[in-house]
């Protein structure tokens, strides 16, 4: 068996809602459509991010779809056996395969439609054995790993690897501590969190940890439209809510010490994703509207390209000028102030050893790094800050380290 070239950690035991937490990734392809085809899988801890099990192999002379439907069968037979009764996301960029297994597309092909029934007894299998399978589609970028077992199937190679077995075969002082992730059920119910996780502090001297948390994306941020305090304040869209769960283990990897809260803006993506973090944590999320985006008043809600026409200077001008500000919009002096003030509140509220999450936004983590490094407002905007990504800056007394910038491993 070959060496797992993407675990992120030790395999940690995980519980929600009472079960086992898998996210399979699957995907086929043939050379020549039909031509010679191979499959490969995936499945990953869905808290954790490891490696659990690989899976590929050659087909011969097959489709893609072909493929990419044995692929997904191979998944979840080896996701049946690390835990049959697991709550299992399949991701795919097979919209395809996807759509059909969800039940929202009819499947007209014979080779398809013996596949699909085979992956369908397997799911009704999980159900049966109480576990739960949903489907998610993912554009192909995001499924490498899939693919490239994929590629190594249609080369000849198979491929069964079972890192699972090597964990659960090790004695329990070295598994590791256990996280839980409270995802939302079907029904909008969730599981009661378990205690804090607590991280042995470093050795003297011990900072105050503080990492900064931009939300998931929503609709808006997908169009590039801006959006401020005050404005239309949508929620997390489908794809902001899965950045919101990974944002959490992401964060839990970085813990320093106790965590005695989360902290959250007003606005509802933040405060969404915030509560992810805070519930996989098992502690409680304080609101803070200090914290929350600059208002950008009468440009809330518009494209970049709608504001250029209406001023345009507008743009340069909100980077550039500390007293500028959109119609009925704050100025960057005034958002500075007021994210500034909530910056200095939290460190006095914050011990050496502890660690606090913020969960806000692109300009009030730009502000806060531009302050501790000394940057003008103009060179603020160089630092990167990508939905659901975080940075961590550790402050010890009479100096501040910046350990992470726009981290977003965990996507």
């Amino acid at each position: 068996m070959r060496a797992d070239p993407g675990s992120h950690g030790r395999i940690r035991p995980v519980a929600v809602s009472g079960r086992r937490a898998l996210r399979l990734e699957a995907d086929g392809g043939s050379r020549g459509n039909p031509g010679v085809a191979g499959y490969g899988a995936v499945v990953f801890d869905a808290v954790t991010g490891d490696t659990l099990a690989e899976r590929a192999a050659p087909l011969g002379k097959a489709s893609n779809n072909v493929a990419e439907y044995s692929g997904l069968i191979a998944g979840l037979e080896a996701a049946m056996e690390i835990d049959p009764g697991a709550r299992i996301e399949v991701a795919m960029d097979s919209k395809l395969v996807i759509e059909q297994m969800a039940g929202r597309w009819k499947i007209k092909h014979e080779d398809m439609r013996r596949l699909a029934l085979q992956a369908q007894d397997l799911v009704r299998r999980i159900r049966e054995s109480e576990g739960e399978v949903t489907w998610t589609w993912i554009p192909r970028e995001r499924n490498k790993r899939a693919d490239k077992l994929s590629n190594d199937g249609m080369d000849g190679e198979v491929v069964t690897s079972d890192y699972w077995r090597e964990a659960d075969s090790r004695p329990a002082s070295l598994a590791g501590e256990q996280l839980t992730l409270l995802m939302p059920d079907e029904d909008g119910e969730r599981a009661v969190p378990e205690p804090p996780v607590v991280v042995p502090a470093r050795t003297s001297p011990t900072p105050r940890r503080i990492v900064l948390l931009r939300h998931g994306v929503t609709d808006l941020t997908v169009q590039g439209r801006l959006d401020g305090r005050g404005g239309i304040d949508p929620e997390l869209n489908p794809e902001g809510r899965r950045q919101a769960y990974a944002a959490a283990q992401g964060v839990h990897d970085q813990i320093l010490g106790e965590v005695p809260y989360v902290v959250t803006s007003s606005l509802a993506r933040a405060k969404a994703t915030g509560g992810a973090v805070a519930q996989a944590l098992g502690v409680p999320a304080r609101v803070d509207a200090d914290w929350d985006e600059q208002s950008f008043g009468a440009w809330d809600g518009l494209s970049f390209s709608r504001i250029r026409d209406l001023a345009p200077d507008g743009l340069a001008s909100l980077r550039s000028d500390p007293d500028f500000c959109a119609p009925g919009g704050e100025s960057h002096r005034d958002f500075i102030a007021r994210v500034l003030a909530a910056y200095e509140r939290l460190l006095d509220g914050v011990d050496e050893g502890q660690t606090v999450v913020v969960a806000t936004h692109r300009k009030p983590i730009m502000a806060v790094l531009a302050h501790v490094l000394g940057l003008d407002m103009a060179s603020g905007w160089r630092l990167g800050c990508g939905p659901a990504s975080f940075t961590v800056v550790d402050v010890f007394p009479g100096a501040v380290t910046i350990e992470r910038l726009n981290d977003q491993h965990h996507l």
